[in-house]
């Protein structure tokens, strides 16, 4: 595990769980929200979004945390292993409504982005697995190298963080 993707809907955990691992594992922590956002919750244009992260992913050791399904393929064409947070629609719900409401106007995901509670967000999470899931195992499926993990409860997610490997 050298090259670790890891996905979920909003509200997951990615962000957290990356950290978690990069500590474990020794492998560096790449946060995808820290580079897409500009100030002010502006978007990086499409071009300039697939470029930069063609040069994320062309090091030799990382952890990358975010969906971004428009340039997935550049990651998961790196990535040795792809790990799936895949906790029920009501728990992302509750955990970012939690993230917005206690960190209301604090740049918690990227700088100069303050949190903000975001309802059509909110809807993409409730729909992840109908809506977004699909996309992702299809995605997922077109990279036969990849080893995939799915952790679905907070339980299974502590279980794979303590049998992580840490550094030599």
């Amino acid at each position: 595990m050298e090259r670790v993707a890891v996905v979920g809907s909003g509200g997951a955990g990615k962000s957290t769980f990356a950290r978690r691992l990069g500590e474990r594992t020794g492998l560096p922590v790449v946060h995808l929200d820290r580079h897409y956002w500009k100030p002010g919750w502006v978007e990086t244009p499409r071009d300039e979004w697939r470029t930069l992260q063609t040069g994320l992913v062309a090091a030799d050791r990382w952890i990358m945390d975010g969906n971004y399904g428009g340039t997935l393929d550049v990651r998961l064409a790196r990535a040795d292993t792809v790990v799936v947070l895949a906790l029920s629609p009501l728990r992302c719900v509750t955990r970012v409504l939690r993230r917005s409401l206690g960190n209301r106007g604090r740049a918690i995901q990227a700088d100069e982005c303050p949190e903000r509670l975001d309802p059509t967000f909110l809807r993409w999470v409730w729909r992840y697995p109908k809506d977004s899931r699909p996309r992702l195992d299809a995605a997922i499926v077109r990279h036969d190298h990849l080893a995939v993990v799915e952790l679905t409860t907070p339980a299974a997610i502590e279980a794979f963080l303590q049998r992580a490997d840490p550094p030599d």
